[in-house]
């Protein structure tokens, strides 16, 4: 049997090995880390609301007028004014019936997808979905299928061979709207009309979206004026909107059979009630004349990144292949006082390790141009290597 010790020494023998490694600083777009200033182009604070004074001020309120923590799970005695109001927000603002909020976008991956799809149903995934849509697939016991990425005609072939051998099987097709590490999008109109021609639901994960994309900041289906067409709208309001918890929006059906049903919600203490009176101010900012100034500056800095590709998207991944090549250039920047993460497997597939850059509305123009630079350099010193 193999031992931790063990397991660790093959981890960093493959340049895999993660530790923790705490700031000295709260969040922001600069921070302190080791008693080192950096740029931080790490976080998934996408308009900067980690820091917003009015988020703040509504987390601080939000404390004194509901205490701490819920107490206990929503069902038992945990269901405060503010999971109910944040709740009514989110379906309004997503065009959906109701919504349901979890502790995380991860719970509610796993709350949902086995409380909607089951032994004898199918569930397709992109093969980039998060671990979270995957490992709720996996614990669904449906029988799973994945196309390789936004291959619509390979998600058209599985879906016509499912639905040649069983025309009554529950399908259910999962994708993101911002694919978290490579910034690309999904095409959502075509993926939409597959699932309406075949039959099958869709869920939506809008995580790196959300505040992001649309006339309101609610996404890619907002964008394209979708929401309506989309079985599951699922999110999270721990990057965009600062804070922490996920959200999904859909049918009052299936938010009251997922209430019954999605084992991450009934088993968990709710979230605490001053995270979901934040929350609902952060949901409220987005969507106001504040929210579109903070989505324009977000891209201002796209263009200021990169004005001769432009991406609709804050996430800029640079491939460097190999775990030790992507650890030495982050290690590099962040000596030149940029904190930018090496991504590596499990995180994407094997031979794509790479630098994630995380662009935001907090950043400054000098800042962007010193990293475009620092990568310039980066760039050369590896080619002539």
């Amino acid at each position: 049997m193999t031992t931790p010790a063990e397991t660790l020494r093959q981890l960093a023998d493959e340049g895999l090995l993660r530790k923790l490694r705490p700031l000295d600083s709260p969040t922001g777009s600069e921070i302190s880390r080791e008693n080192r200033a950096l740029h931080n182009f790490a976080s998934n604070d996408y308009l900067g609301l980690a820091r917003h004074p009015s988020i703040e001020d509504a987390l601080i309120e939000g404390v004194k007028n509901f205490g701490a923590g819920a107490g206990s799970s929503r069902l038992v005695c945990g269901s405060l004014p503010p999971h109910h109001e944040l709740e009514n927000a989110l379906a309004e603002a997503k065009q959906s019936e109701a919504a349901l909020t979890f502790s995380s976008g991860f719970a509610t991956a796993l709350g949902t997808i086995p409380s909607v799809a089951g032994t004898g149903d199918f569930v397709i995934l992109d093969k980039l979905c998060h671990a979270s849509l995957v490992d709720a697939a996996r614990l669904s016991n449906a029988t799973l299928r994945i196309f390789p990425h936004n291959d619509l005609l390979k998600l058209e072939r599985l879906l016509t061979s499912i639905r040649a051998k069983d025309a009554s099987a529950r399908i259910l097709i999962v994708t993101e709207s911002v694919f978290s590490m490579d910034g690309d999008v999904c095409p959502l109109r075509e993926i939409v009309t597959l699932a309406e021609n075949h039959g099958a639901l869709l869920l939506l994960d809008e995580a790196h979206a959300f505040g992001i994309l649309g006339p309101h900041g609610m996404g890619l289906a907002d964008e394209l004026g979708l929401q309506s067409r989309i079985t599951f709208q699922m999110g999270t309001l721990s990057k965009a909107a600062g804070l922490s918890g996920g959200y999904l929006a859909a049918s009052r059906e299936w938010i009251d059979l997922l209430t019954n049903r999605a084992r991450s919600f009934i088993f968990s203490t709710a979230t605490p009630p001053a995270i979901a009176h934040a929350a609902l101010a952060s949901l409220q900012l987005i969507r106001s004349d504040e929210g579109e100034r903070l989505r324009e500056k977000l891209s201002q800095n796209l263009r200021e990144f990169d004005a001769t590709h432009p991406f609709p998207t804050p996430i800029r991944p640079v491939i460097l292949g190999t775990n030790e090549a992507a650890l030495a250039a982050s290690a590099e920047l962040e000596t030149r006082g940029f904190l930018v993460p090496a991504i590596r497997f499990p995180t994407v597939p094997r031979g794509s390790a790479r630098l994630r850059i995380s662009l935001s509305a907090s950043h400054s123009s000098d800042s962007i141009r010193q990293l475009v630079a620092a990568i310039s350099e980066l760039a050369k010193t590896i080619s002539d290597s």
